[in-house]
């Protein structure tokens, strides 16, 4: 006659640590990572085409590192807009620099250099080692890309992005950032 009630005892007590532990991750859009607010984790390593990548180069400037698969649907509806973005942010783009970084999960290289030249896009792209790097910047799953301001933090997680969407992330960094509000600046400001 115990035996049963401990069972029924136990599936309940995993079923309240499954049920809180849902709640505390949440579905994957409204999940805060741990990371935004801290000092970004370390990208290093040689690109596909032979660059090598440090994020700690690129100090001073906006850097996006976007985690992606060759082979995950999502990565691939939202690659329009990673794109889209580095041309915007790019040396001839009109918005403010930003260097875009890709880590491959789980992926080859030759997937990916067919990939990019299929699909466009001309930032560099980390293929080996990429593991440890995921693991630093506590990515779920793909796509997830962290948006990294010129002091070094991460501001922005994104699980899927849009270009529009990471330049509202920018311009409302910026603008927390300025000490003097616009609408405190005189007219001949």
């Amino acid at each position: 006659m115990r035996l049963p009630v401990v069972i029924v005892g136990v599936v309940l007590a995993l079923l309240l640590a499954l049920l809180g532990w849902q709640v505390a991750v949440g579905d994957g859009d409204n999940v805060r990572s741990e990371l935004v607010g801290r000092a970004a984790p370390a990208v290093t390593g040689t690109a596909i085409d032979g660059t090598v990548v440090d994020i700690d180069r690129d100090r001073g400037s906006w850097v996006l590192v976007n985690f992606f698969a060759t082979w995950c649907v999502p990565c691939i509806r939202e690659h329009p807009e990673l794109v889209e973005f580095a041309e915007r942010h790019g040396p001839d783009g009109p918005g403010v620099p930003v260097q875009v970084i890709s880590v491959a999960f789980d992926d080859n290289a030759d997937a990916i250099a067919t990939f990019f030249a299929e699909q466009g896009g001309d930032w560099p792209v980390l293929t080996e080692n990429t593991g440890s790097i995921a693991l630093d910047y506590g990515v779920r799953g793909v796509p997830e890309s962290f948006l990294v301001s010129p002091a070094g933090q991460v501001v922005a997680v994104f699980y899927g992005v849009t270009a529009d969407a990471i330049d509202a992330a920018i311009d409302a960094t910026t603008a927390s950032a300025d000490p003097t509000p616009s609408s405190m600046m005189g007219a001949g400001s």
